[in-house]
Formats: structure tokens, C-alpha cells, sequence
């Protein structure tokens, strides 16, 4: 998911009372729940960058150090705010173990709702290279923007009455975030089921199939089926009474029997590493002899310039 909602989930979970528990516990947790995208450091190696993220900073290594180590930063700084006569007279004794735990909760926060997009995420890194997907949300949710954050504000109003209002308010929009994702998570499983037997009306039984969720209408998805080296998509709506249109069941090649794509990975680095995120990879030959490679997820967004690889027909002899 995107920063923001990183940020507002830990500020959410600290308004439960965890920012309570220790100084410098509110800022503990939102560092703590932006902190796996360390990562996005390697975003000056281009394209080669999609191998990298959300691998080893979202997986059961980074849980276990990362925490420890913005616990022992945070201790650090509490004491050179305190040698320095800088250190605010209101700030709660800060306690290692009670931050150590704040920043647990909200490093396990981050690949737990990275997971619920289609993007995908590499739980086990570096155990594993397998990418995980929720399809559950679209990467920016301004749905759940707006509930985080207008949650956090009425937590906040409730602080000012008494500490316990506070965490009821929390609570609140913790079951509510809850339930509006676990209701995202249960349209796309019925979008799929559904998609699934439409398709299999037509005569076409598919390999994969995505629900890929949309930006702003949650109760849409975007189908994406591939099966026998095509692919193709419709439009899954949770309260259309009608089908999509036969002609989606046709599909279009993927493009990934070309046997230059092997010759491209032999020789682009940029190839090998697009074609390792890639969930839904597809192939076309330009005009004169370039290679495109993209994503069947990301081809119809404003970023899928930031999706598609070329490689030159000269590379390829």
C-alpha cells in the first residue's frame, strides 16, 4: 500500500493505547509501519529495482531486526535529547522493551497490507522468492484513507475527554478498517468464483485468474484470465445483473512463446528482473523487431509506462 496508509494504520494502532506504553511511542509505530520500504532506495537501479522491493525488508529476517534496531535509535536519541538539555519535559520515560514491542506491531503492519493488493509482496524473502497476493484493494484505497484518518482525528477528540474514550474510539475503526477490508477481500473471492464458471461457459477453462481490484469503486474488478497462451479481461461489477460480452472469453496471445524472450534474459538485466516480478507477463514484437514486455495488471493505468521493458531488435540477433 501506499505511504500514507502505512502511516495512518500505525497512528490508528498507537491511539489504542500503545503510544502510552513508552516515550517516543507514536512515532515509534509510524516509523515502524513505513520502515520495510527502506527499500525504495534501490529505485535508482530502474527496472532491475522490481527484483529487489518488497523482498528482503517485508520478510521474517527484517521482522525480527528491524524492530530491535528503531528500538535501540529511538533509546539513542532520547539520550542525546537528554545530555543536550533538549529532551521535552512532558515525554513519558522511555521504556526498550515497551518500544521494541511498539515497533513489532507496526513492522508486521507493513507486508501484512502490502499482501492485500495485486502488486504482491515476498512473505518469506529470503527464504523464498515467492511473491504473495491479497487482491483484496487497490494500492491507494481513498475509502480506507478516509477511514483511518478521520478515525485517528475522533480517536483524538476522544483523548481530550479520557484515555479510555481514546482506545474505545481506536477499537472502533480497527473493527470497522476490518470489516471493510475483509468485505474487499470477500468480493473478489466471489468475483473469481464467478468469473470462473462464466468462463467455463464459454468454453474456456483458465490457468489464472485475477481480480484485480480497481481505484475508487471497491465493489468493481477487473478480470484478468490467461489460459492455453491467451489472455483477455472483463468487467466483474458486485451489483451488475449482467454477464460480460462473449467476445472477452476470445483472448488475445500472451506472446510468451517468442523464443526471443529467452535471448532477452540472457542478455537485459532489466528483462530478467521484470520477468521475475512479473505475475502476468506479456510479450509483443514492434515493427521493427523491439521486444515489449509488460504486465496484463498494469497495462491500462497512468503508470504502465513504468511497467513496460523494451529491449532492441540489435540485442536480440
Amino acid at each position: 500500500m501506499d505511504n500514507l496508509t502505512h502511516s495512518m494504520v500505525g497512528a490508528v494502532l498507537g491511539q489504542l493505547g500503545l503510544k502510552r506504553k513508552s516515550g517516543f511511542g507514536m512515532p515509534t509505530i509510524i516509523i515502524a509501519a513505513n520502515i520495510p520500504d527502506i527499500d525504495a532506495t534501490c529505485t535508482v537501479l530502474g527496472t532491475q529495482s522490481l527484483a529487489l522491493r518488497r523482498g528482503l525488508t517485508h520478510g521474517p529476517l527484517a521482522m525480527l531486526i528491524l524492530p530491535v534496531l528503531l528500538a535501540v535509535i529511538m533509546v539513542l536519541v532520547d539520550r542525546w535529547q537528554a545530555r543536550r538539555g533538549t529532551r521535552p519535559a512532558g515525554r513519558l520515560p522511555v521504556h526498550f522493551g515497551w518500544l521494541w514491542f511498539i515497533a513489532l506491531v507496526g513492522t508486521l503492519s507493513h507486508p501484512a497490507f502490502d499482501w492485500l493488493n495485486s502488486y504482491g509482496v515476498r512473505l518469506l524473502s529470503p527464504l523464498s522468492d515467492r511473491w504473495f497476493y491479497g487482491d483484496t484493494l487497490f494500492i491507494i484505497d481513498i475509502w480506507l484513507w478516509a477511514l483511518l484518518i478521520g478515525g485517528y482525528v475522533w480517536a483524538r477528540r476522544g483523548e481530550r475527554v479520557s484515555f479510555d474514550r481514546m482506545k474505545t474510539r481506536a477499537a472502533i475503526i480497527v473493527a470497522a478498517s476490518s470489516a471493510y477490508i475483509f468485505a474487499n477481500g470477500a468480493i473478489s473471492g466471489v468475483a473469481q468464483a464467478q468469473g470462473d464458471t462464466w468462463l467455463r461457459q464459454q468454453g474456456r477453462a483458465p490457468k489464472m485468474l485475477v481480480a484485480n481490484p480497481q481505484p475508487f469503486i471497491p465493489w468493481q474488478r477487473e478480470m484478468l484470465w490467461r489460459a492455453d497462451g491467451l489472455h483477455g479481461r472483463f468487467q466483474y461489477s458486485l451489483f451488475g445483473s449482467a454477464g460480460p460480452v462473449s467476445a472477452a472469453a476470445q483472448g488475445q496471445p500472451t506472446g510468451m512463446d517468442d523464443p526471443a524472450i529467452e535471448k532477452a534474459c540472457a542478455v537485459d538485466p532489466d528483462a530478467r528482473a521484470f520477468l521475475f516480478w512479473s505475475r502476468m507477463p506479456l510479450a509483443r514484437r514492434e515493427a521493427n523487431g523491439d521486444l515489449v514486455l509488460s504486465d496484463q495488471r498494469f497495462d491500462r493505468i497512468p503508470v504502465r509506462n513504468s511497467f513496460v521493458i523494451r529491449i532492441p531488435a540489435e540485442a536480440l540477433r
